[in-house]
């Protein structure tokens, strides 16, 4: 079952062009291709690959980042449903911008002022996490939390529409030929080169061993470690004034144990789709969804009815600012500032 269902928009907004856009989509399937390999595939040449990179990346409206996930089976991922006190949103929201477990913030529609993206080493440090040091936080009126029993597709799986299917099928070569088809046991002592990458996904070996002090050898060796390790998610990320996609919705879903595989199945093929998990509770599936309207969100939740009869929706909330995402801080407009509060649930590595 397929849930293809795109809708016609303008041209993209005039702070990129098209070049740009077949950049950020080649990035989103390999994050860390060296500049020659990537202009192979798209007509450049690596120096004007790079250029355009360092541009939209200074202006905050592209960035590579490295964050904890691979399979997510390293760490414990859950939903934070935060309300907060009559004036007290601002400071919470400064608070837990703060605090590296939380590693993306949302500001929500929908009877919850904030939607948290949690990870954590294990459950115990979740628990700490939202039953000591948020609910004691000043400004929290009441939490409710889901914890992700299966990711199924996160902000990495996600991709712009700008290159034709044989630049893709190159791109995702090049990625393919860059990872290890077994997987390999991390490194010790990996927590700087993962505070590194978090900062810069496509910082090369010699740029790790400068700002590590190690050997560039001994750190080619130990990023191609961790590299395949399973521990981590390299993703490019863009601000939603370039893709265009600048709508962003969380929904929550049940659907009965037997059919959570086919569900599965058919919302991976929604374009529109960025995080899908299941996880505890009623509400046993949540999505995240980028449209290019509010007005599309009609046209989903009509396309769930018609191809999904047995999922029942139990919520839908717009968030509307998203002041961190995945560790780095955005402005107002979903730009990124520079400010990286690296996500800490691999710091013990």
């Amino acid at each position: 079952m397929c849930l293809v269902s795109r809708s016609v928009h303008d041209a993209g907004p005039d702070e990129i062009d098209e070049h740009d856009l077949a950049l950020l989509h080649a990035l989103q399937i390999a994050p860390r291709v060296s500049w020659a390999a990537a202009a192979r595939v798209l007509g450049s040449n690596p120096a004007t690959l790079a250029a355009r990179w360092s541009r939209l990346r200074d202006r905050g409206l592209a960035w590579v980042t490295a964050h904890p996930g691979g399979s997510y089976r390293h760490v414990t991922l859950a939903l934070v449903e935060v309300d907060c006190l009559p004036g007290a949103r601002r400071s919470v929201v400064e608070a837990v911008c703060r605090d590296p477990r939380a590693v993306t913030v949302e500001e929500s529609t929908r009877g919850r002022d904030l939607l948290l993206t949690v990870i954590t080493p294990d459950l115990a440090s979740l628990t700490a996490f939202v039953l000591d040091d948020l609910e004691a936080l000043p400004g929290v009126e009441r939490q409710r939390t889901y914890v992700a029993t299966a990711i199924h597709r996160h902000g990495t799986h996600w991709r712009l529409d700008a290159l034709d299917p044989a630049q893709v099928v190159a791109l995702e070569a090049e990625q393919a030929r860059s990872t290890p088809a077994v997987r390999t046991t991390p490194p010790a002592h990996a927590w700087p080169l993962i505070e590194g990458l978090a900062v810069d996904g496509r910082r090369t070996a010699a740029e790790l061993a400068r700002a590590t002090g190690r050997n560039t050898a001994t750190v080619r060796r130990q990023l191609a470690r961790l590299i395949g390790s399973d521990l981590l998610s390299f993703r490019c990320e863009l601000a939603a004034e370039v893709s265009g996609w600048s709508v962003s919705s969380t929904w929550t879903a049940h659907v009965e144990p037997a059919d959570q595989e086919r569900t599965i199945a058919a919302l991976a093929t929604l374009p529109e789709l960025r995080m899908c998990m299941s996880m505890t509770g009623d509400a046993n599936i949540a999505m995240t969804v980028w449209t290019r309207s509010v007005h599309d969100m009609l046209r989903i939740e009509r396309l769930f009815g018609e191809r999904l009869p047995w999922m029942r929706l139990r919520d839908n909330a717009v968030n509307l600012r998203t002041p961190k995402r995945m560790g780095w801080m955005l402005d107002e407009r979903g730009r990124a500032t520079g400010e990286v509060v690296v996500p800490t649930a691999l710091a013990g590595r």
